[in-house]
């Protein structure tokens, strides 16, 4: 079957972004003046995906409005002869069909993809963290590539310092091509002695509906949480399970440092900002006597 919706988790607290997520979601801090979010649909999107589904919980209720039609806004910025203002707040409520559901306890990742059954039904699907920008347009086509070709599940890795990957759920691989690796194991945030590699699981996924079978059989970990990480784990001892090495730009708008990486990476490159921002950057970088 073809991949035709898209899941995106959007119900954490973002307890690391505080005090600016207390009455925010993370998923809505804005990347200049666009929320992370809608750069999370639009890859989906950009996919072929225009189905999604958004996981949310208490306090989020800003995302469904972001998404959602602004009669007033709109007659005003018509009134105003603001059409490019006008079209730009149509496309982001006109650019795919957004259904919404809560995940009602915050106990993991892993439940919160379990959520999404009821809506995915018996086909496959892609997972996107909300809160997890990866800019390349073609990361997600090309994990559907390798769905399509094995009609098996696709975990994106990245690799990352050796240092870093008690942060993640670290992937034992078996590679089959350069890019692509059977996933022997997967343990979700090991000591570093104890990684089997330093190729970390990132914030997309394809996956075939056998996931939420290996989600109910998952026992919550230490803390009460279902790992999603130990559902594939547990999936990849039953079926194959690939994981696409990916080697592009990653953002995780949830730790502070990379919020800021993301706004000026991503703000250097727009047209409309992009040639006096580098301007300003290079006198500042001069000022500060940064080099």
């Amino acid at each position: 079957m073809r991949v035709k919706k898209a899941v995106i988790p959007a119900a954490g607290l973002g307890t690391r972004f505080l005090p600016a997520t207390k009455s925010q979601p993370k998923e809505m801090l804005p990347i200049v003046d666009k929320p992370a979010i809608q750069f999370v649909v639009e890859q989906a999107v950009k996919a072929g995906l225009q189905d999604i589904l958004i996981i949310t919980g208490r306090g989020k209720r800003t995302i469904e409005d972001h998404f959602d039609r602004s009669y007033e806004l709109e007659h005003r910025l018509e009134q105003d002869g603001k059409w490019d203002e006008l079209k730009e707040v149509r496309e982001v409520s006109d650019m795919a069909t957004i259904h919404y559901i809560r995940q009602k306890e915050r106990i993991g990742l892993g439940a919160a993809v379990a959520v999404a059954e009821q809506h995915v039904g018996a086909e496959p699907f892609a997972v996107l963290l909300g809160d997890d920008i990866m800019p390349d347009p073609k990361l997600l086509q090309d994990m559907i590539g390798v769905y399509d070709r094995y009609g098996r599940s696709v975990v994106c890795g990245m690799e990352v310092p050796r240092s870093d990957i008690h942060l993640y759920g670290a992937i034992e691989p078996e590679f089959v091509e350069d890019d692509l690796a059977r996933v022997v194991s997967i343990i979700e945030k090991p000591p570093v002695e104890k990684a089997p590699s330093n190729l970390a699981a990132m914030g997309r996924y394809v996956f075939t509906p056998e996931i939420f079978d290996a989600l109910r059989e998952t026992p919550p970990d230490a803390n009460g949480e279902v790992q999603l990480t130990d559902a594939i784990n547990l999936l990849a001892q039953q079926q194959t399970v690939y994981c696409y090495v990916f080697e592009g730009l990653r953002y995780d708008i949830g730790k502070k440092l990379d919020y800021l990486r993301a706004t000026v990476e991503m703000a250097i490159d727009r047209e409309d900002l992009g040639p006096e921002f580098r301007t300003f950057l290079a006198d500042l970088v001069q000022r500060k006597k940064l080099v």
